[in-house]
């Protein structure tokens, strides 16, 4: 597989999650993005979560998993670009499909009362991911700094300005903005996947 059809996939992957992310929201009555998660969109009972979840999510998580499984030798050729590209496919990639595998309860039954099996793997995943993410995210960016200056730069200020979302994300589960924050973060994920696809292909092989 060469660097344009890696590229390809980032393309792809980051489309399709977003788009599935608007969509979603879209599709159900009295759903506001700025205080809901998007999980909520679908959860285990909301009349077109599966769907949302089969063709959307689940798909959209492999495709990038594939991305950065396949990319990373396009971009670096170091140990530890390796190390943070196969964590953010693991943590990024499978863990939105994971999520879409495992939907959450009913409004993702933020009060924890009688949790399903479910959402436990879903709130792990989900955990893991914004804990991770902007971390290996900052990682790639300070190592490839003397090769690739410029997505270096974009690298450390996406991961640091994710980081500091997740934060004020996870402070207040339960704030009035908490759905906004979520989607910012979704958002920078998806950039820093479509600009790393931008690098890759442009390599001349």
């Amino acid at each position: 597989m060469n660097n344009k059809t890696v590229s390809n996939l980032g393309f792809i992957g980051v489309s399709l999650l977003i788009f599935t992310l608007i969509f979603g929201g879209l599709l159900i009555k009295n759903y506001y993005i700025t205080n809901q998660f998007i999980s909520e969109s679908y959860a285990i009972d909301t009349k077109h979560g599966f769907f949302l979840r089969l063709l959307g999510y689940i798909p959209s998580g492999i495709i990038i998993a594939l991305f950065c499984f396949l990319g990373e030798k396009y971009l670096d050729s170091k140990l530890v670009v390796k190390i943070g590209f196969y964590g953010i496919g693991i943590f990024y990639g499978l863990g939105t499909t994971v999520t879409g595998i495992f939907p959450c309860d009913s409004g993702c039954n933020k009060e924890l009362l009688n949790i399903s099996l479910s959402q436990i793997i879903h709130n792990i995943a989900a955990l893991l991911m914004y804990l991770f993410v902007p971390f290996f995210i900052i990682l790639i960016g300070l190592t490839i700094r003397k090769t690739r200056h410029w997505f270096s730069i974009q690298s450390v200020i996406l991961g640091l300005f994710s980081s500091i979302l997740v934060y004020l994300f996870g402070s207040d589960l339960l704030g009035k903005y908490v759905g906004l924050y979520q989607r910012i973060i979704e958002i920078i994920f998806a950039l820093w996947i479509f600009l790393c696809s931008v690098e890759i292909k442009k390599r001349p092989y």
